[in-house]
């Protein structure tokens, strides 16, 4: 009898220690359904479905510019059964420019890696004189405070995008904020403002007919979609580098091994045909670095954007 026992719990023993993951995921998207986020989160939750032989479902947490799903995420069980589609506004802007959220961008998170990336493209106003960024530095040198650039707010991605612009050149120029990048895009349009930083997905329409002109993307590479547009480095910049970045994360602790598993499926799913396809069309380009990368990144642009919100001297009313 005892031998009998000794073999059932032999057998047994792989059905109690089954390989993650053994039941569906949960992929909290700080954002409402509908944008890039909710679109990439459930394109990486399907390919990851597939691969794991159990749902990865989307659930969006959407509110206070994503921080309220950034702190659901960060309070979550580390068990690997809940991961987070992260931002550069959740782990970057987010904390630098609020001190007392409740969570530590760095402390409460485990860093799995990096999604998809849209780096910044330099656009003015067709009616704006210059032709390449060293012209716009030396306009904007020549007339401090005339240059006028949007953003979707006041510590918006693309409100701390230009003041790193300016601390990069050494120029001085008027920020003006909206409510929301459309507007800004309107007076941008209407020649009311000059010029803007930001992805450049939604300005592409208007730089193909040539009512706006991007003169640098803040890349080490030109953009596949803008190949004609040169580098900061190229166009004499070369210390401004910025993108928007979206990056897999797990609450802090989470194993090694899920954290392993999730990395390598998701690189697989970075390199499949219709993924890459997909992210073209939104203007990002695909990620795809270790744990240990994106770890150094977060840190990296974390303190970046703490100097630019410092330097500038922003702060959130």
């Amino acid at each position: 009898m005892i031998w009998r026992a000794l073999l059932l719990l032999l057998l047994s023993g792989p059905a109690l220690a089954q390989p993650y993951p053994a039941r569906p995921v949960k992929l909290i998207v700080p954002f409402p359904p509908g944008g890039n986020t909710d679109i990439v989160g459930r394109m990486i939750a399907q390919k990851l479905s597939d691969s794991f032989g159990q749902q990865v479902y989307v659930e969006n947490r959407g509110g206070a510019g994503g921080t309220i799903g950034a702190e659901a995420a960060a309070k979550s069980p580390n068990d690997g059964y809940t991961l987070f589609f992260s931002t550069t506004g959740t782990l970057a802007s987010a904390p630098s420019l609020q001190p007392n959220l409740r969570y530590d961008p760095i402390k409460d998170f485990t860093p799995i890696g990096t999604l998809a990336n849209a780096p910044v493209v330099i656009i003015v106003a067709a009616s704006l004189p210059p032709k390449n960024l060293r012209e716009l530095i030396q306009l904007a040198k020549a007339q401090p405070g005339a240059l006028k650039f949007g953003s979707a707010g006041t510590g918006h991605f693309v409100h701390i995008a230009g003041e790193m612009f300016k601390a990069s050149a050494g120029v001085d120029m008027l920020h003006v904020p909206y409510k929301g990048v459309a507007q800004a895009l309107t007076d941008l349009l209407g020649g009311r403002i000059d010029l803007m930083f930001d992805a450049f997905a939604q300005y592409e329409p208007h730089l193909r007919s040539g009512k706006l002109r991007a003169l640098a993307v803040a890349n080490s590479t030109r953009l596949a979609r803008l190949p004609d547009v040169p580098t900061t480095a190229e166009a004499g910049l070369p210390d401004y580098l910025l993108a928007s970045w979206f990056g897999l994360a797990a609450p802090a602790g989470v194993p090694r091994e899920v954290v392993d598993r999730v990395n390598g499926e998701t690189r697989k799913a970075l390199a499949a045909s219709d993924v890459r396809e997909g992210l073209a069309k939104l203007g990002l380009e695909p990620g795809g670095s270790s744990p240990q990368e994106y770890t150094a990144m977060i840190a990296d642009e974390l303190g970046k954007w703490r100097r630019a919100v410092h330097a500038a001297g922003i702060k959130l009313e």
